[in-house]
C-alpha cells in the first residue's frame, strides 16, 4: 500500500517546503513525490538542504507542467483543503478520508496539497474524486504545507503498520525475586539498626510500603547493586 500512495504538491512556492516534504514522506516509509509546476527553478538547492536524509526521495520526484499531466497516473485523488468549498464534490471527513484511503487500498491514490499562500483552486479540485480537510483549532486554521502533509504521513502510517504502535521495549536483566529478597533484608536490618521503625506497631505496614515501593521499579541486577551500595554507604 505504501508504494501506491503519492503526493502531489500542486504550485508549491518554497522549495524548502518541498524537501521538508520529503523528509516527512520519508519518514513513514512513502516514496513517491509529484511536484506540479514549482515557482523557483527544478532542481533546487534549497530543498535538497531542507531534505536532509531524503535527498533520493527528490531524486526521484517527477516535475509536470500542469495538474492534468500529473493526476493521469493515479486512479483516486484526493484533495486537501483548509476551507470547505461551494463546489459539487464530497467532502470527507478526516476520519472517513483515511477510512476510504484503506477501502481503496488497492488503487492508485493521489494525494493533493495546494501553494502555501491560496491553497488549492476550484480548477485544481475538480480533479479530485474527494475533498478532505485536517481538523484544527478555529481560532488558528492555517498549516505549513509540511506540517499537513506529515499528519496524513502518519494517519496513514497507523492504518498501514499498526505494529509499530504495539512494539514495547522489553527490560533485560531484570533482579530475581531471590537477589530483590537479598537486598530488601539487608535495607530492612539496615533501618533497624538505625531505629527507622518508630513507633514499633507501625513497623509492619512501613515495610509494606518500602516493598512496594521497590517493587513497582523493574530493577536490574546493575541498579539492584548500586542501591545496595548507596545504602550501605549511608
Amino acid at each position: 500500500m505504501i508504494n501506491s500512495i503519492g503526493f502531489l504538491l500542486v504550485n508549491p512556492q518554497l522549495p524548502e517546503n518541498i524537501g521538508f516534504c520529503a523528509r516527512a514522506i520519508k519518514n513513514f516509509g512513502f516514496k513517491r513525490l509529484d511536484v506540479i509546476n514549482p515557482k523557483e527553478k527544478w532542481p533546487n538547492k534549497k530543498a535538497l538542504a531542507t531534505s536532509v536524509g531524503a535527498k533520493d526521495i527528490l531524486k526521484k520526484t517527477k516535475i509536470f507542467p500542469s495538474i492534468k499531466d500529473a493526476t493521469k497516473n493515479y486512479d483516486i485523488i484526493y484533495a486537501s483543503s483548509a476551507r470547505k468549498r461551494d463546489i459539487n464534490k464530497k467532502h470527507l471527513s478526516f476520519k472517513k478520508f483515511i477510512e476510504s484511503i484503506k477501502k481503496n487500498k488497492n488503487k492508485k491514490i493521489g494525494i493533493l496539497f495546494g501553494p502555501e499562500a491560496s491553497g488549492l483552486s476550484n480548477e485544481d479540485i475538480s480533479y479530485s474524486n474527494y475533498i478532505f480537510k485536517i481538523p484544527v483549532s478555529k481560532k488558528f486554521e492555517s498549516l505549513n504545507l509540511s506540517h499537513s502533509l506529515i499528519i496524513v504521513c502518519f494517519e496513514l502510517f497507523k492504518i498501514i503498520k499498526p505494529s509499530f504502535f504495539n512494539k514495547q521495549k522489553k527490560l533485560s536483566d531484570i533482579a530475581s525475586k531471590k537477589k530483590f529478597n537479598v537486598f530488601f533484608d539487608f535495607l530492612q536490618t539496615s533501618l533497624e539498626r538505625k531505629g527507622f521503625f518508630v513507633p514499633a506497631e507501625k513497623k509492619k505496614a512501613m515495610l509494606i510500603n518500602l516493598r512496594n515501593i521497590f517493587g513497582r521499579i523493574e530493577l536490574s541486577n546493575k541498579e539492584l547493586r548500586i542501591l545496595s551500595s548507596v545504602f550501605s554507604k549511608l
